[in-house]
């Protein structure tokens, strides 16, 4: 099987620990450290780790109590959002200059479509280069891509050649590079998913190729159709500008866990202001109200309600919010509590792109 053209020229761009590398960049006296952004050696979660404190097996989602048993020299840095998306924005713009089509993902990281670029450069390679210099430049930050023929090929290449690299699979190397790529190294197949793949016999992507269809989807459902697919390099997902927001959230970690409903809800008021303000801030408004709940055992649970109009305001929304907490009995201690906005108003149909035939 060979793959025909015509082909999209994609770029993965993703910032390199970015959080813990802004940490250093605003105190040089942390470059080279063992840095976790977020909680501390007694409470909350790690939500980024320095290439430094990764090496001792430091991670985001990580307790920080369990972060600092593996890394006793760990540097906790509390998280600065506002300078974030300052240079975040930075890096967009620079992107911007190179095409329209980019589709943010988070802070960090976003999907270029170069197909079509405002510097009439026919190389997505020497783009990617060039875009990483410019960041690093302007910045002070590294940035590590990946280029290839369509979003998920782009995404798993990012992360080749971290930190401050870059990977190419040209389109005549992507059904190889794909049937000798490990199924964990697959973007969005998890240990859980991974674990069910090798007890199948599901190893690498030959493995993945050789399963039918039908067998595919009997196992792992309608994702078994997409596994099916992006093994044999079809994935035609286009890079989306604008991408539209599908939730909107505030949670807060607890430095002790809280037993008390009356308690809960005088957290929940202050995370309700919050909610409310960024609700505000972005004109959003939403239909379903979503309660989390996590407690001092890490299990979560939560608890949703959806009325047939929009809501935005505190006042609409928290009577909700408290049904939600005492709809039924606590199982433990909470640590976290977070109020978020699903069926936003800001859900709507997006334009198809289609792209024309460019030699790669």
């Amino acid at each position: 099987m060979k793959l025909e053209p015509p082909y999209r020229k994609i770029i993965h761009v993703d910032m390199d620990a970015f959080y813990a590398s802004v940490a250093a960049l605003d105190n040089p006296n942390l470059i080279g450290k063992a840095i976790a952004v977020g909680g501390n050696e007694l409470r909350g979660v790690v939500s980024a780790a320095s290439y430094e404190a990764r090496k001792f097996g430091v991670k985001s989602a990580m307790s920080g109590f369990l972060a600092k048993q593996k890394c006793p020299h760990l540097i906790f840095v509390k998280p600065d959002f506002k300078r974030y998306k300052e240079i975040s924005l930075k890096i967009r713009s620079i992107f911007f200059e190179y095409t329209d089509l980019v589709e943010p993902l988070s802070l960090d990281e976003a999907y270029l479509d170069v197909t079509e670029n405002k510097k009439g450069n026919p190389s997505a390679n020497d783009i990617a280069r060039e875009i990483r210099a410019r960041i690093l430049e302007e910045t002070g930050l590294c940035a590590s891509a990946g280029i290839s023929i369509n979003k998920f090929l782009a995404k798993v290449a990012s992360d080749i050649n971290k930190p401050n690299g870059q990977k190419t699979v040209h389109p005549n190397e992507v059904l190889q590079f794909l049937e000798d790529l490990p199924v964990n190294k697959f973007y969005g197949v998890g240990k859980v998913t991974a674990a069910k793949m090798y007890n199948l016999g599901i190893f690498t992507g030959k493995d993945l190729k050789e399963k039918s269809l039908e067998t595919l989807m009997k196992f792992f459902g309608k994702s078994g159709k997409h596994y099916y697919n992006i093994v044999r390099g079809i994935h035609n997902s286009a890079v989306k500008p604008n991408r539209i927001r599908k939730s909107l959230a505030a949670e807060r970690t607890f430095r002790e866990n809280i037993s008390s409903e009356i308690f809960m809800l005088e957290k929940l008021e202050k995370i309700a202001d919050e909610l409310e303000r960024r609700m505000i801030k972005n004109n959003t408004r939403g239909k379903t109200v979503t309660l989390k709940i996590k407690y001092s055992d890490f299990t979560q649970q939560t608890r949703s309600r959806t009325k047939t109009t929009f809501m935005q305001t505190k006042k609409e929304f928290f009577p909700l919010v408290k049904e939600l907490l005492f709809q039924e009995k606590l199982t433990n201690s909470v640590r976290l509590l977070g109020i978020s906005f699903g069926n936003l108003n800001t859900e709507k149909k997006l334009p198809v792109w289609v792209q024309l035939q460019f030699e790669f």
